[in-house]
């Protein structure tokens, strides 16, 4: 993965500020009786408001695949991430809700085509009314886990690093499933792009060295039960396959020469 230039660090600094307060609007929406197709209106109308357009909407990895039908990934309970919004899926009080979202920014159609631009992406899993004393530790174990990743990540550091700062930081708090199957990844000119980033150490990292202007998605996924997952019938949720709840939560930063820069910061979070 490239350093990215000015110009686009520029861009990206924009639209990471712009997606940070979409998702913290989004949270604050989350509540028993709303469904999670209304979270997704909400979030599109938001995203194009603002001149953007949303990253996963439409998106496949392949032209085989079916193209993902949401704006955001509203995963529930025992669902990790790829959740699909629907109208039928109504929040309860005891739920965990985990919202991912990307956005292309700025965008914008042409006569002579599209206007293209930068990706950010930025997730997060928030309580629904109450919940026992073991959920709540496992939600905000996830989210110290993105800062224990944070924390780590500047200019001479490895991608190994990263993976194994979170994992140390899960593992010390809990037996808790990291999981293996989905990491985070490089970002920007692509919803996905080079490196991988695991939430584990993996010894094949190490000389993966990184530079200041790369852009990376870190996101730590645990579990309350094993780590395997699954994929649910319509082809786009994963699960865990044990049926534990988890949870998820993401940013986008940029390596820095003493650290890194958070482009998704919402509005008041401390990390």
């Amino acid at each position: 993965m490239l350093a990215r230039n000015h110009s686009e660090l520029k861009i990206l600094a924009k639209g990471g500020k712009i997606l940070g307060r979409v998702l913290a609007k989004l949270l604050k929406m989350c509540r028993p009786g709303i469904s999670t197709w209304e979270l997704d209106q909400a979030a599109e109308k938001m995203i194009l408001k603002a001149g953007g357009r949303p990253a996963f909407k439409n998106y496949r990895a392949s032209s085989s695949e079916t193209p993902f039908p949401s704006t955001i990934c509203v995963s529930l309970n025992h669902e990790l991430v790829h959740g699909v919004a629907r109208k039928e899926i109504v929040l309860k009080d005891g739920d965990i809700l985990t919202i991912d979202i990307g956005m292309e920014y700025p965008y914008k159609k042409t006569k002579t085509g599209e206007r293209r631009g930068c990706y950010t992406d930025t997730a997060a899993t928030v309580i629904i009314g109450r919940a026992p004393k073991a959920v709540i530790e496992l939600v905000a174990t996830a989210r110290a886990a993105l800062s224990a990743g944070i924390k780590v990540v500047k200019a001479g550091a490895s991608v190994a690093d990263i993976g194994r700062a979170i994992e140390t930081f899960v593992k010390g708090r809990g037996p808790y499933g990291v999981i293996r199957d989905l990491c985070g990844h490089g970002v920007g000119r692509a919803v996905h792009e080079e490196p991988s980033v695991p939430n584990y150490y993996d010894r094949r990292l190490i000389n993966y060295i990184l530079q200041p202007g790369q852009v990376l998605a870190l996101e730590p996924m645990i579990s309350l039960g094993d780590y395997r997952v699954a994929t649910a019938p319509d082809g786009w949720t994963v699960v865990m396959a044990d049926g534990s709840l988890c949870a998820h939560f993401e940013h986008t930063i940029v390596v820095t020469k003493n650290g890194c820069d958070v482009l998704t910061k919402r509005p008041g979070e401390k990390l």
